[in-house]
Parts: structure tokens; C-alpha cells; sequence
């Protein structure tokens, strides 16, 4: 098994979502000081040391390394598709832009996990009966399944993990090991980014 910040393992930032709601780009909202983008990339690097960013190049290559999307506008499975494809690493976690409670100590459970069931094709968090796929970590051939479903025209990408092997980590696993549901908040609207800063 590898260690949480082996070089085998690269970290996508997921930005390229579209939403009005809070007034500007997402990724550059302002959280506690610091941008929802800068978060995120700090966080990233604490347990890879490969970072990408998934999103429009022009918007974002200031920061790292960008990757876009080969199937426009197909949402987040597009997205992991696309970044699965440009990696060299078997193992790859993704990470939405707008989930910034999110900790380190759960993106390396999450790795261990992956390290740990090397069958598994995707490692996911499913809290409440919600799958969590943009905190997860996915084998660089889980991008075979998203090309067939893209192709398809399917691009929900939780009707694609009943038919992979999945390494499921349920609502019971996250209490035993201690970890708080609202990890798992997104930040869409400004009163969740309100409600969000109360909770770091």
C-alpha cells in the first residue's frame, strides 16, 4: 500500500459546473478569506501530489494544470470522464469545487480504501441513500463505462455503479469512523456558503 501522498494518485478539481446562483463563477467565491478554488487545491495537495483542475483552460490555467471536457455539456460524468482519460495514475481522486468541508483525514480514508480493494473500479461515499461522486476515487478504466454511457446519451453517473464493482462507503461506515455528513455539503446558493462557514 502506497502512502496518502504517493505520486500514484492524482487529484481533479471539478469547476467546470455552471451556476448563477451565487452571482459569479463558483470556484472563485470567497470562503473564510480564500477563494472556494484556492481551498480546494490546498486540500488536494495534501494527499497527492499530482493536481488538476477539470474546466475551461481559460478560466483556469493560472492555476494548474487544466484538463476539458470531451463530451461538452454532459455534467459530472463528463467531467470524471475527461480526467480519467488524461491521467497516468490507476488511482484518481475527484473533488468538487463547492465542497470545501471536506477533510483531509476523509480524502485519505477514501485513498486507503481504493488502495486497500484493488478490484474496485470506484470508491464512493452514499450518504442518506445520495451517492457522492465528486468526493470519490475512480481507476483510470472506470472512463470506460463513462464513454459507453456519454455515447449513449446516459450521463447520470449514478445508474453506472450498480454495474462496475463498487467499494460503497454507507452512512454507517462514515459515523463509525467519525466523519461528519456535512463533509459532504455543496455550496450553491450564498445562504449555504453562509451556513457553510459556520460550520468550519
Amino acid at each position: 500500500m502506497g502512502s496518502a501522498t504517493a505520486p500514484d494518485v492524482t487529484a481533479f478539481i471539478l469547476a467546470g459546473g455552471k451556476s448563477t446562483r451565487m452571482g459569479m463563477n463558483k470556484a472563485f467565491v470567497d470562503f473564510d478569506g480564500r477563494t472556494l478554488l484556492g481551498r480546494m487545491l490546498d486540500l488536494a495537495r495534501s494527499v497527492a501530489t499530482d493536481i488538476r483542475i477539470v474546466g475551461s483552460r481559460e478560466k483556469f490555467a493560472a492555476f494548474a494544470p487544466v484538463v476539458e471536457d470531451i463530451f461538452h455539456d454532459c455534467g459530472p460524468l463528463g467531467g470524471i470522464h475527461a480526467a480519467l482519460r488524461s491521467s497516468q495514475t490507476d488511482l484518481n481522486l475527484m473533488l468538487a469545487v463547492d465542497m470545501p468541508l471536506v477533510s483531509a483525514a476523509f480524502l485519505k480514508y477514501l485513498i486507503n480504501q481504493a488502495w486497500t480493494a484493488p478490484g474496485a473500479i470506484a470508491v464512493v461515499p452514499r450518504d442518506n441513500g445520495r451517492w457522492e461522486p465528486l468526493c470519490a476515487v475512480y481507476r483510470r478504466n472506470f472512463a470506460d463505462a463513462a464513454e459507453k454511457a456519454l455515447l449513449a446519451g446516459r450521463n447520470r453517473i449514478d445508474l453506472l455503479y450498480p454495474k462496475i464493482e463498487a467499494r460503497v462507503i454507507e452512512e454507517e461506515e462514515l459515523k463509525r469512523e467519525g466523519f461528519a455528513r456535512a463533509i459532504f455539503r455543496n455550496l450553491n446558493t450564498p445562504e449555504e456558503l453562509e451556513l457553510g462557514k459556520r460550520r468550519t
